[in-house]
């Protein structure tokens, strides 16, 4: 993951009083990428239009609550997705046009293919060592269990994003072709 030019400790812990940073993934958490989907399951995939399409995904309610209401108690917001880099200005302003809060943006490199697993916690790791990570929301199992398996001495919590299916298509792409 790249960090943005401006994370740093200000852009990643809470103002004094908040209750720390919130670590928020994109896809199947805030964006509801089940229309998408086609472009994982035809063969060849399609990963150019599956990632173009992505600026109309709808937003998932449950995970803009979330973010909405620990923006509200003082967290730090950092949106943390295995999207590739190229999707960074589509993907900040389809933030912007759901209302989600502000907060750094943190993507996958175009050149990583690791296991989005791996990627986040290492993600996580540079965070937590600007400022404490209140919680992690990820609707991947193997990415919340991975975090799990190192708190709390990475993140105080973790919580499964459930509201959206998962795709096998889209775990096959994050575990095994490192593409998302």
């Amino acid at each position: 993951m790249s960090p943005p030019a401006s994370a740093g400790p200000a852009g990643v812990a809470a103002a004094p009083g908040g209750i720390g940073t919130v670590v928020m993934d994109l896809d199947g958490v805030l964006a509801d990428t089940r229309a998408r989907m086609q472009h994982l399951r035809a063969r060849p995939r399609n990963w150019d239009a599956f990632f173009t399409e992505a600026a109309s995904d709808p937003v998932h309610p449950e995970g803009l609550a979330l973010a909405t209401e620990a923006a509200a108690r003082g967290a730090a917001l950092v949106y943390l997705s295995g999207r590739p880099e190229r999707t960074r200005e589509a993907t900040q302003a389809w933030l912007e046009q759901v209302g989600a809060p502000a907060g750094p943006l943190l993507l996958r490199r175009e050149d990583d293919r690791r296991p989005a697993r791996v990627v986040k916690v290492e993600a996580l790791r540079a965070l937590a060592a600007q400022g404490p990570i209140a919680v992690l929301v990820d609707d991947d199992p193997d990415v919340v269990a991975a975090v799990r398996a190192v708190r709390p001495t990475l993140v105080a919590d973790v919580l499964l994003a459930d509201w959206q299916p998962r795709d096998p298509g889209l775990h096959a792409a994050q575990e095994r072709r490192g593409r998302t």
